[in-house]
């Protein structure tokens, strides 16, 4: 049986950036079933930065939290 990241993983392999893109912004758009895989391509992303990376991440999301 597949667990969720090896689902999403295998969703996304052999994407191209406009693929990747497009699937993002089709999750980001959709309805709350979608966030557990935005939670895990953050994941990714996040594990694969750099410590200036994670900074500006940081940073943008603090940025834009509501007051």
């Amino acid at each position: 049986m597949m667990d969720l990241r090896q689902a999403i993983f295998q969703k996304l392999q052999n994407k191209n950036e406009s693929e990747l893109h497009e699937i993002i912004t089709d999750s980001i758009h959709n309805d709350e079933r979608a966030l557990p895989g935005l939670g895990v391509i953050f994941e990714l992303i996040w594990e694969k930065s750099d410590e200036q990376t994670q900074s500006q991440l940081i940073s943008t999301l603090e940025s834009h939290l509501p007051q």
